[in-house]
């Protein structure tokens, strides 16, 4: 889909489709104002037969509007005009996408991003109206031998502007919200596909070709052989169950001149391509979604992208540490001690406790790049989901400035994370008799545990880490992944370069 801005009224727009804001007590938006003028009250007699009362999410397609040089006008509830906030506002964009998607308007003029949010500039209104087409127009039938007849017809948005500094402002925000839309889709697609299909080396050859297809991106992947010499033990010990091998997927992103020397932010992303849980194996109801247990790295790929896209002035390293993890012969099994890179043994009680065991090796390898940051992100611990449902993402870390960063960007953008305690008391429940740890820490508090089960791989770096198990993808009738947390991460990389 494409996305431009003109200096075009509303008035004088020959779109396809005019989308216009409605406030609820029949109040026009100034657009709506100019509209209903040109076209002889049209939308106050619309407004007047009750078919649209202007409640947030409202929509009412009209076509063939007199006096009006547009084939359709979609009239969309804005709420009340006081009351206008960042979620409803996001509401308000998600039912204008939904509804112009399902149309057969091939064009359209928004005029949306005009609503007052004192607290929102002009660029970070457009692109949630780019975010919510984005996420209405996504479709994933790439397995199916059938594809849907009917195809999308709607293929460009134009935004009006008045002025050099509006102008300036909509670019900013169409730059933006094309590449998060496309870090996002590639998060998706990565994420639905099978497991048979999207394996370790799946994976690693599509850093390849994002490697390939931007100049800004080094990919480098490591084998079994070499996570061998480098002693990671821990995250070899999961893929022995498998015959997929590992692979430890790293892409580094230049985003600024090699005389600034800025140290680089450490994207770490849990890939576990599959997860039935090892030996500890897991229910079969359900469990096809583990194919989801690779959603962390591919929030890694998306950003990656995302940034790639903006030319992001900054340094990222992504590093993706991918496997299976399958009951086997030689698979680990309960009460086994493995060995991690940094030295420190691990005694394994549960096998589904496989992301941390993963996890730890690839978070000692990224102390090479000197980070600046170190930032995790893992579908984590079934703990997350009923702390905090699939509204917010899981945040501890061990330094509280990045952690309200974090949080700051999430809050921005939507993608919210909520902060737990990284205690010493909670650290006490991973102690083993017989290793220097256990790779989990009980029934109580399993998210906080796992967490500190990180940490002690952490110590030389300022980390954060995200448990994405409650909002990386949706069960149900809308089953799929949800992009998350590839918003709150490139906001946070948005934020980061500013200050840099």
């Amino acid at each position: 889909m494409e996305f431009t801005t003109s200096t075009v009224t509303p008035e004088k727009a020959s779109n396809a489709c005019l989308i216009l804001g409605i406030y609820d007590g029949n109040k026009l938006t100034t657009s709506a104002a100019i509209i209903d003028a040109a076209s002889s009250g049209l939308i106050k007699k619309v407004l007047k037969g009750g078919d649209i009362k202007g409640k947030p999410g409202q929509t009412l397609m009209l076509h063939q509007p007199e006096g009006l040089a547009c084939q359709r006008l979609l009239l969309v509830g804005c709420g009340k005009e006081k009351e206008l906030s960042d979620r409803n506002y996001r509401k308000i964009c998600d039912a204008a996408a939904k509804a112009l998607v399902t149309s057969n308007a091939k064009d359209a003029l928004c005029t949306l991003a005009e609503l007052p949010l004192p607290e929102r500039e002009l660029d970070w209104r457009v692109r949630q109206i780019i975010e919510a087409f984005g996420q209405a127009s996504y479709r994933f039938d790439q397995m199916k031998s059938k594809k849907p007849e009917k195809k999308a017809t709607l293929h460009k948005i134009n935004f009006p502007h008045t002025g050099r500094a509006a102008g300036a402002l909509v670019k900013l925000g169409i730059l933006q919200g094309r590449a998060l839309v496309a870090g996002m889709h590639l998060s998706k697609d990565l994420s639905n596909l099978p497991g048979n299909v999207a394996t370790p080396s799946y994976l690693a050859d599509q850093a390849k070709i994002l490697g390939r297809h931007y100049k800004s991106i080094k990919t480098t992947v490591l084998e079994e052989k070499q996570m061998e010499k480098l002693g990671m033990g821990s995250l070899l010990s999961v893929s022995r169950g498998s015959r997929q091998p590992a692979k430890l997927i790293v892409m580094e992103y230049k985003g600024t001149t090699a005389r600034t020397k800025q140290k680089p932010v450490v994207l770490v992303g849990k890939g576990l391509t599959f997860d039935a849980g090892g030996i500890s194996i897991k229910p079969s109801a359900g469990m096809d979604e583990m194919k989801y247990d690779m959603v962390g790295g591919a929030s890694v790929f998306g950003t990656m992208k995302a940034i790639a896209e903006m030319e992001l002035p900054i340094n990222v390293v992504g590093v993706v540490p991918s496997s299976e993890n399958m009951p086997d012969g030689d698979a680990n099994k309960p009460g086994d001690i493995v060995t991690s890179m940094s030295g420190q043994t691990i005694e394994i009680l549960n096998t589904d406790a496989e992301g941390r065991l993963i996890l730890c090796d690839a978070l000692t390898y990224s102390k090479k790049f000197d980070p600046d940051v170190v930032i995790d992100i893992a579908t984590l611990t079934g703990a997350c989901v009923i702390a905090l449902g699939g509204h917010a993402t899981g945040l501890l870390s061990n330094n509280d400035t990045l952690a309200g960063k974090l949080l700051e960007a999430g809050q921005k953008c939507g993608d919210r994370a909520w902060q737990l305690p990284l205690w010493d008391e909670y650290d006490e429940q991973l102690k083993s008799p017989f290793a220097d740890m256990a790779n989990i820490g009980g029934r109580e508090a399993g998210t906080i545990t796992a967490a500190c089960f990180l940490s002690r791989y952490t110590k030389e770096y300022t980390w954060a880490h995200l448990d994405i198990a409650g909002t990386a993808w949706k069960s149900g009738a809308n089953k799929g992944a949800t992009g998350r947390p590839v918003p709150l991460l490139t906001q946070y990389l948005i934020d980061k370069a500013k200050g840099n």
